[in-house]
């Protein structure tokens, strides 16, 4: 890459953010301070137990308020998949009887995975279609709703392609129909504005390493009223909804990442909206390079695009092999699947073919993203996509 300094080609650039974000230097304090000074069993009635029981509720307010939600209504949990998981099993282990299940087709595997395991004990599912931008139309949502209609559960941020759903309007076509209304918003929290009153979901999934706080911890919103059956035998922790000992000092640093991404919000989802679209531009001009997902429906840090136009016989995954070797880290679909040499069945649901299905790329954005960064990676992709691909 000629032209640029040797000490801005050895820079590190880490463009993954929706697969990790790293912990933010006030969690780990948190982390720290609680391991060392309130390690007590919070289920404990002495001193030492109570010290740990309070981590955890001021934890609990700061993530509730994050979501505009009562801090009575979270159960902490090990992260997203898990919050997903308790949402929809459940809800189906209140029913007797096999039911029918509404998913969108777009769905992150802890949803797809959960809905499969329904469908082999007898339970209908249907996935919605969506466009060619991964947008659900509201009105097939009322199509398919049904007498035995248990739940539904849209993914709010679409982690691989960064549409957002019309999230709203869906809940109340469901709540029309006297419908339970589950979110996946593990993309979405700590980047655009969450309100569980105004979105009148009934149940909404979290997870504190998307929003720099420690992994390994979760939460899930269960709006008061909504009766689950916790799919762990054990203890009575949280309500009895989510049996075990809680891991204090992870929830506690959890919290800290929460009130802090609640305070910072709003000026840093315009600062990473600027750079997002500045880092867009510049790839749709690169030949054969195509974005991926809704231009404008959005998460503001995502950028995601299919590269088949742009080469011959070349992977999404090659080409994150490649970046890497430039110094910057991007990511081929999901984290969670881009172990699979499979097309991706989210790109597969939006109308593309195999080829660029297998072609895509996701360029996350994150606090420690600059614009020399931005306008460096797409420099990189462009020579890499020029000197070995054309």
């Amino acid at each position: 890459m000629e032209g640029h300094s040797e000490a801005h080609c050895l820079m590190q650039i880490y463009l993954d953010y929706s697969a990790t974000t790293p912990t933010r230097p006030e969690a780990i304090a948190t982390l720290q301070h609680v391991l060392t000074e309130e390690w007590g069993n919070p289920s404990s009635l002495h001193h030492w137990g109570q010290r740990s029981a309070l981590a955890i509720e001021t934890a609990r307010w700061a993530v509730a308020q994050l979501i505009g939600a009562p801090p009575e209504s979270l159960v902490f949990t090990s992260g997203g998949t898990e919050s997903n998981n308790l949402a929809i099993l459940g809800v189906a282990r209140r029913v007797l009887e096999p039911r029918h299940l509404i998913i969108s087709s777009l769905e992150h595997s802890a949803v797809e995975k959960p809905a499969q395991m329904l469908e082999q004990q007898g339970w209908r599912v249907t996935r919605l279609p969506v466009d060619a931008q991964g947008r659900i139309d509201p009105e097939d949502l009322r199509v398919e709703l049904q007498d035995d209609t248990a739940l539904v559960s849209v993914i709010y941020g679409q982690s691989e392609v960064g549409t957002l759903q019309p999230l709203a309007e869906l809940a109340a076509i469901a709540h029309e129909a006297g419908v339970l209304f589950h979110t996946d918003a593990v993309q979405v929290a700590g980047r655009v504005p969450l309100d569980v009153g105004q979105l009148k979901v009934d149940l909404l999934s979290l997870s504190s390493h998307k929003l720099y706080g420690p992994q390994g911890v979760g939460a899930l919103y269960v709006r008061p009223g909504v009766e689950l059956t916790t799919v762990f035998g054990g203890g009575s922790q949280e309500g009895d909804r989510r049996p075990g000992t809680q891991a204090v000092a992870a929830i506690a640093a959890f919290g800290t990442a929460a009130r802090l991404a609640a305070q910072e919000l709003e000026s840093e989802s315009q600062r990473l909206v600027i750079l997002r679209d500045r880092l867009i531009t510049q790839l749709v001009a690169l030949a054969g390079v195509e974005l991926t997902g809704d231009r404008h429906h959005r998460l503001p840090h995502h950028a995601s695009f299919s590269i088949e136009r742009a080469v011959t016989a070349v992977s999404g995954r090659q080409l994150v092999y490649q970046m890497n070797l430039a110094g910057i880290g991007i990511s081929a679909g999901s984290a969670c699947d881009s172990g699979q040499s499979v097309p991706s069945r989210v790109l597969k649901a939006m109308g593309y073919g195999d080829r660029a299905a297998l072609s895509a790329i996701r360029l996350t954005l994150g606090k420690q993203t600059t614009t020399a960064d931005v306008d460096w990676a797409a420099l990189a992709l462009g020579q890499i996509l020029d000197r070995n691909y054309s």
